[in-house]
Formats: C-alpha cells, structure tokens, sequence
C-alpha cells in the first residue's frame, strides 16, 4: 500500500475568483496546516472542496482549476453549489453535528432537508473517491462533515483500506442519541477499518454508542461487524513541532515581533487566539478578565489581553450574534477600565498569518486557552512550543483534548469564573523558574509525538488493521474448500452433522421464545434428515421440552442443556444428576436480576440462566462480572460450572457439555464425513472432539477451535442448501 488519498470538506489549497481571475492560497484551519509537513512528504492525493462555488466558475474554468490543482497542488477538487454549501455545510454540518458534537444542545436543528442534503453531498465525495482510488490505495477520510462516507465507499470499494479520523469531540450516548439520524451516522462510520478519535473519552463515547444502539459488542476496542474487524482507538494529534520551536530565528518573525512591541506598551501581555465561536467560551473569557481587572487594581496599565478572534460561519445567524456581543463587550471593558495612552484589550478581528501568530506566541507572557468544548485545540500546543527559551506560562480548559497531554499546565474548569481568574493571576506572577519546569517536559511531549509521528502511526494502524482482516479472511470457508466439502459429502457412505441452533441456524432475539424455526428451516432439517446417509444432531442449550415441540418429529438427534438430555429414539439424561443446589444458587441471580434492569432467568431442568441480552450494555457489563465473581465462591464445593454463552451466564453440573454429547454419536460410526457448526463458547466443546479431517466451522470471525469460519447464520444455511 503506497498511496494515501486525504479526504476532508476543505482542500489545503482555496481557489477564488477576483476581478475575472482565479487565485489559489494556502486555506486556513488545523486540519490543512497540521497536515501539511506530512502531506508534501508523501504520495498523497487531497480531495475535498476547493472553497468555490460551481456557479462562480465555467465549465473550461472547472477542467482548468482541476488541471492546476492536480499537476501543482496533488489535490482533486470535489464542487460543491452554493445549495450544497448552505445546506449541507452550513446547515447539516455546523447546525446539527457541530452543535451537538460540541454539547450546545440548545442550537440544534433537526431538518429532514439538510439530512438529506448531506446525504447527497457525502455520495457525492464517494463517487469521486471510487473513481480515482486504485485497489492498493488508503484513504483517509476526515472529520464530521463525512461521516458516511466510509461505508458508501466500502459498498462501492469493498477491498480497500479505509481510515477515518474525527477532529471534534465525539459527545456522550446520552447526548448522541438526540440525533434522529444516529443510527445511520454510526453505520456510516463502521465502513472504515480504523477509526480514530483524539482522546479515550471521545472513543469509549463512540463505542458506547455503536453498542447501545446498533448493538455491537467490542473487546479491547475491536468491533466485528458481518465478516470484519473494525478497530477504534485514540491518536491525539500533534503539531508540525520544528517550525514553531524555531520560529524565533525567522527574520520575518523577529520583524514582527519588533512591530508588535513598537505598538504595546511595556505590560504583562495575555494572548487569546480562536475562532469566533460559540463553543470557545470568548463572552466567559471576557468576563473573566473583567473580574480580573475588578479585583487586581494593582494591574491597571500592567496587563493586556490580546485577543484574535478570526471570523467563522459569518453568515449563520448564531454567530453573527455572538460576534456583536463580544464586540460590545470588548467595547465597555476598555470603556470601564481603560486608561489614555492604555486599553486593557487589544481585539485583533481577523485570522493571522503565520508569521505574525507566531511573533504573539513568542511575546505573550501567558496563553489563555479556554473553550467551553473543544476536540483538541493546537493553539495550546503551539504556544508551548514556541517558548524557546521555556518562560510563558498556558492556562488551559479541562474541557479541551490537549489537556489530556498538556498536565503541566494551569488547567482550569471554564465554567468557573473565579477559578479562572485565580489562575490568570497565578499565571501573571509565577516565578521564571517554574515556567521553565513545567513548559521542558510538555515541550519533549510535543517534540516526540508530533504531526508526522501521529499521521504515522494512524496510516501504520490501519495497514496493519487491513493485514489483520485479510488472515482473518483466509479462515473463511473459500468456494474452493466449500466445494471439496460438498464432494466428500457427496462421496460418503455415512455422514454426520452435529448442528447449534441459536446463532448457528437461527440469529438471536430480545427474548428466547420468539426464536422459532420458520418453515424454511424445518424443510432444511426435513431435507437432511431424510437422507437415508445422513444422521443430523441438533446441540442446544434449550430444554428439551422446547426441543421437542420445534424438532421432535424430524427424526434427527436431539441434545438439550449445552449435553443434560439426550434424544436418539427417546429422551434420556447423560448421567444421574441433581438439582438441589438451585435453591442455593437462585436468589443470588435473582438479586442480580433486580439490580439489572431487563435482566431476566430461564430455569432448565438441571441448569440456571441469567439472561442480560435486553439489559443496558454498560451496567451488565459491570454486574456480569460481579456476578460471576461471586458465583465462583460460592460454587467452589458444589461440582458446578459456570458457562459464559452469548449475553448469558449459565450455572450446569460440571463435566457436562456439548463435546460430551457429540462423542456418542461420533463413536457410533466410521463416519465418511463429519461437519460441525456452532458459534459461540459452548460450541468450543464440540469443536475440541472433532477427528482429525472433518469439517468444523465457526460462525463468526472470532478466534476458535473450529478449522473455518463462516460469516453469519445465512452461509450457514446456504451451505446446508447445497447439501440437501
């Protein structure tokens, strides 16, 4: 795998058209500038929105854009209309996902139409991807603006390697559930193979969610879902280290640094650098400051807050608002507190190049970063790393990414007026000396896992998550070995099937009764049983009465209870058995059964079940391990054993199991041929016993005894087709 395709709404590169001609610069954002070291230094591919709308441009002015764009740029223009970008850009993305990624529930809007327009712009980025990727290529798609791009792809492109990072938090089930669309957005991202996020919060609230509402389990951040393996994990992403660190040997950086100091007067400065948006907390900031301002007399004349807002979304109806606010409050803090020849804040209303950013960085004594949410937040990172010479001091919001890297510094809880101003005043008068001590190991931190380490490591991920599925596959039943097992089947004199019900011939319900055969099954059954060659067993952990209603008149072997109950001709217990100790053993499930909501028991006739498929996921997570803890110490003495099955715990009389039960029928015969099939722990049993040359499968792709894996129930099924 070679080439690497970036996939994100905005190229690095934005094209305008001024006064008849087209001009192309470098576009603003963390994504295009954090990227940018790694990206020139790789064979990649960018794809995404050049920043023009289609109807600004012609037809000749579109092929010679794409020309340029590709030949100087390596990047592929995906055009957008101006009805795309209001609508899925400016509506779905940043009315609904941006708002409740970012926990302002409040500024949500829940429109069909700009569902839908997203929908159509994300096909629309699919189809270009499928057009240009090759077999080998990775693609990397980028944040919430395409979050069922994935999966559309993997529809269209079901080989290739497909990585997806989200740059913004990835909030809470119990904030992601208000989305009416979530189920689609989650499916959306299970496309990919790799899916990254930049702190173990925003994962563990992804993959609560992927569990509570798609039902999908994971272990140690692994997902299967139908025949692959999907990975969630955390890369808190870095920043291009080296070109800050030695900003302050640039001629063009000195200048500015020069003009800067030329135009302040000798105070301690305060820097505050974002996006004018409503998730940075700017209004709490300025409060703050006020408050500041208010309690510390002493610092009249002595302190300025320099404060970047760069403008964003000016045309959404929020943001105009709140731009008009901090304006205004700018205004009267510097009315109230302002002296002649004074302001207390210096408002810079515009984005800044980089030279000039980094000339703030080097002069601010204190950088106060406090976002009300943020995902990361990389002006935290470069502040720290411009400090050469490791004096500035950085406050920053516990509610921001970085803070999970950066603990050396202040951090403060934004919503806390008076813990903030404590800790701009701690910042202002904190001795040389201790600057130095906390800004050396955040600096090494940031020098050691940088950009290009962080990129590197998602794309290594990834390949290694391709290479991982790709083994995985090679133990799937091929057609060329499921066509050799249909020949032996058909070549042999004497042939047994020892067939799992739930999860084997059948897929699992809510509830254990609603699982009965259909009619297509049972003729399955009919068609195999009646084969004069064939002897077909039938392993469960179901009673025997329900056995019997469902299978008893198909002439086939019956085992009940994972092995209690035998039928050949009539039904008979394996061994003597007791069941006294359930009177031990119930009320400490039913215990759990009451503090486990959905959580129900299912009494067999020589085994107890504690059933939590209805339960929550994360609280029987918790209370299955309790449980089973505790039934350990307390089966100690009583010849137990207590079996783990698919969102079942079962207590049974040790020693009887499913292999046990299929060795009587595997020592009747010198079979011609034998297939097994099962799918979960207590199939294990069974695959244990199987001689040496018969067929055993796996539904499922998780690990086993099993010599193949199917995908799911239905290949099961086919498979048993072909050989009726």
């Amino acid at each position: 795998m070679d080439r690497l395709l970036i996939v994100s709404n905005r190229l690095p590169v934005t094209v305008e058209k001024r006064k008849n001609a087209l001009q192309f610069s470098q576009s603003p954002g963390g994504l295009a500038t954090g990227l940018a070291s790694f990206y020139k230094s790789y064979d990649c591919l960018w794809i995404g929105w050049p920043g023009i709308t289609a109807e600004k441009i012609t037809k000749e002015e579109r092929r010679g854009i794409q020309a340029k764009l590709l030949s100087q740029f390596n990047c592929y223009p995906v055009f957008l209309s101006q009805n795309d970008v209001d609508r899925y850009y400016l509506g779905f993305s940043n009315k609904t996902l941006w708002p409740l990624f970012h926990y302002f529930t409040q500024y949500v809007v829940h429109d069909k139409g700009l569902w839908d327009a997203y929908k159509q712009v994300n096909r629309r980025f699919s189809e270009v991807i499928s057009r240009i990727a090759q077999k080998d290529d990775i693609i990397w798609i980028h944040d919430y603006h395409l979050m069922l791009v994935p999966n559309i792809v993997r529809e269209m492109l079901p080989e290739v390697a497909i990585g997806f990072f989200n740059h913004i938090p990835f909030p809470s089930f119990e904030i992601f559930r208000l989305l009416p669309w979530r189920e689609e957005i989650l499916e959306g991202l299970l496309g990919a193979d790799l899916i990254g996020f930049h702190t173990d919060d925003y994962t563990r609230h992804f993959l609560s969610s992927v569990h509570r509402l798609l039902g999908y389990e994971n272990h140690l951040g692994e997902i299967h879902v139908d025949d692959r393996i999907i990975r969630v994990d955390t890369f808190p992403m870095g920043i291009a280290y080296e070109r800050f660190s030695s900003s302050i040997q640039d001629p063009q950086v000195q200048k500015e640094m020069s003009k800067f100091h030329k135009k302040l007067p000798e105070c301690k400065l305060v820097l505050s650098v974002d996006r004018l948006d409503y998730t940075k907390g700017i209004p709490n900031r300025l409060e703050v400051f006020n408050a500041f301002l208010e309690r510390n007399p002493a610092y009249r004349e002595k302190v300025i807050l320099i404060l970047v807002s760069v403008p964003s979304r000016t045309q959404v109806q929020h943001y105009k608002l709140l731009k008009r606010h901090v304006d205004e409050f700018v205004g009267r803090i510097n009315g109230t507190h302002g002296t002649i020849g004074w302001s207390p804040i210096w408002y810079l209303y515009r984005s800044l190049p980089f030279h000039a950013l980094s000339a703030l960085y080097n002069i601010a004594d204190v950088c106060l970063v406090t976002p009300l949410r943020d995902g990361m937040n990389l002006i935290a990172k470069e502040y720290i790393s411009t400090k050469s010479d490791g004096r500035g001091v950085l406050v920053l919001s516990e509610m921001t990414g970085a803070a999970k890297e950066l603990g050396e510094a202040i951090i403060v809880n934004p919503n806390n007026r008076d813990e903030v101003a404590a800790a701009l005043e701690k910042a202002l008068t904190m001795p040389e000396e201790e600057q130095i001590e906390r800004n050396r190991p955040m600096q090494e931190r940031l020098q050691r896992y940088d950009v290009v380490r962080w990129a590197k490591e998602f794309k290594e991920k990834l390949v290694q998550m391709k290479k991982r599925q790709e083994d995985m596959h090679a133990r799937l039943l091929s057609t060329e070995m499921r066509e050799k097992l249909v020949r032996e089947y058909a070549r042999a004199s004497k042939r047994l099937l020892l067939l799992d019900y739930d999860g084997t011939l059948i897929p699992f319900f809510g509830k254990p009764e609603e699982a009965q055969p259909g009619d297509e099954l049972i003729g399955l059954l009919e068609g195999l049983a009646a084969h004069p060659k064939n002897e077909v067993v039938l392993l469960s952990g179901r009673t025997k009465e329900t056995l019997e209603a469902w299978f008893g008149t198909l002439g086939i072997g019956l085992v009940a209870e994972h092995g209690v109950w035998i039928k050949e001709k009539d039904w008979e217990i394996i061994e003597p058995l007791t069941e006294d100790w359930k009177q031990e053993i119930r009320p400490i499930l039913e215990l759990y059964m009451d503090r486990t909501p959905g959580a129900f028991i299912e009494e067999k006739g020589f085994s107890l079940v504690w059933h939590y498929r209805k339960a929550s996921p994360e609280l029987s997570a918790i209370r299955v391990r309790e449980l089973i803890d505790e039934l350990v110490t307390l089966t100690a003495n009583l010849n137990l054993q207590i079996l783990e099955g698919s969102k079942v715990v079962e207590i049974k009389n040790s020693g009887i199991n499913k292999g046990r039960a299929a060795l009587r029928w595997i020592a009747k015969e010198q079979w011609g041929f034998i297939m097994a099939a099962g799918d979960d722990r207590t199939d294990e049993d069974m695959f244990e016993v199987i001689p040496e040359g018969a067929y055993s499968l796996k539904v499922g792709l998780s690990s086993s005894l099993a010599g193949f894996n199917l995908k799911s129930h239905e290949d099961v099924l086919l498979l048993l087709g072909e050989l009726v």
